[in-house]
């Protein structure tokens, strides 16, 4: 009986210290984790080497076979430089945005509130239902914009079927709809910067212009290098506003990663262990981005210190 009681107390104990309670609180969220991350992950490397159907009635072995077609496919290498072309668009923007919003809005006042809630109600909106309002919006035949271009004897752009003007156009509304995350993140770290380090620039004669590039910049580095990232990732998994938008079109410029995985997996022929490798290929592509960008954001913050 003292035995059991000396094993219970033991564990008690173990699971008592801070460092070690912690993990099963982490426990949870790891177990989420694994079911619907790891595991997935997994299970699309394994199909990539097969020729895997959505019916599952083809299950051959195919090897390497998948991702060397993936090179011979002319759709996809498009659709991979169409999405570092989107990335290249729209993460650049919606940091300049999301920051210069951030520093305006940076004083606790009335407006300034009633200004970043507002700003931030786009964030909540479903990207579905703002796609299909920008397609109405943009639309030459019945579009808003279009009719203020015809009224202001402007030829009317044909935003969403142009081919040069179709990404950008994506990019833009991506931008107008998300820029509210990266602003809310950069102005709660805009404001815990002590503000004697700007009194004390103030006193030394700096300038706004000297303050924000020598005390405010610095200062948020790590929180600028979290919204890259995130704002990277995110950028290169681009689909829903693209589907809904474009289509694809016009021409296949727009068609993206995810979309030309989409439709290779989830239509005719259902090519699974096709997708799977293309999945497989964006994996690779988005961690090498992710990483590298994670180590240059890294080496910024340590020169700042």
């Amino acid at each position: 009986m003292k035995k059991v009681k000396n094993k219970n107390s033991s564990i008690a104990a173990y699971w008592n210290k801070p460092n070690h309670a912690a993990y099963l609180f982490l426990l949870p969220s790891f177990l989420v984790l694994l079911v619907f991350t790891v595991v997935p992950l997994i299970g699309t490397f394994g199909l990539s080497f097969t020729n895997m159907n959505i019916f599952f009635t083809a299950k051959d072995f195919v090897g390497l076979e998948n991702f060397q077609r993936i090179f011979q496919d002319e759709r996809a290498v498009n659709a991979v430089l169409h999405t570092l072309y989107f990335t290249l668009l729209e993460t650049p923007a919606q940091i300049i945005v999301g920051l210069l919003f951030a520093v305006l809005l940076s004083k606790d006042n009335r407006f300034n509130k009633f200004c970043r809630s507002t700003f931030y109600i786009p964030v909540i909106c479903s990207l579905t239902s703002i796609a299909i309002i920008f397609s109405m919006l943009l639309d030459p035949n019945i579009g808003a914009i279009p009719y203020l271009f015809s009224q202001a004897g402007l030829p009317i752009p044909q935003f969403f079927r142009d081919p040069t003007l179709a990404m950008p156009t994506v990019a833009f509304m991506t931008v107008w709809k998300n820029f509210g995350v990266t602003m809310t993140i950069l102005l709660t770290a805009i404001q815990g910067i002590s503000p004697s380090l700007y009194e004390s620039a103030a006193m030394d004669g700096a300038t706004t212009r000297q303050q924000f590039f020598n005390i405010t910049l610095p200062q948020i580095v790590p929180s600028l290098g979290f919204c890259i990232l995130t704002n990277l990732i995110g950028s290169m998994q681009v689909f829903d506003q693209v589907y809904v938008a474009t289509g694809g079109g016009p021409q296949f410029k727009t068609e993206t990663a995810v979309q030309y995985i989409y439709s290779r997996g989830f239509t005719a022929p259902y090519e699974l262990g096709y997708a799977s490798a293309l999945s497989s290929v964006l994996f690779v592509i988005i961690a090498i981005l992710a990483v590298t960008a994670n180590l240059y954001m890294s080496h910024k913050e340590k020169q700042m210190k």
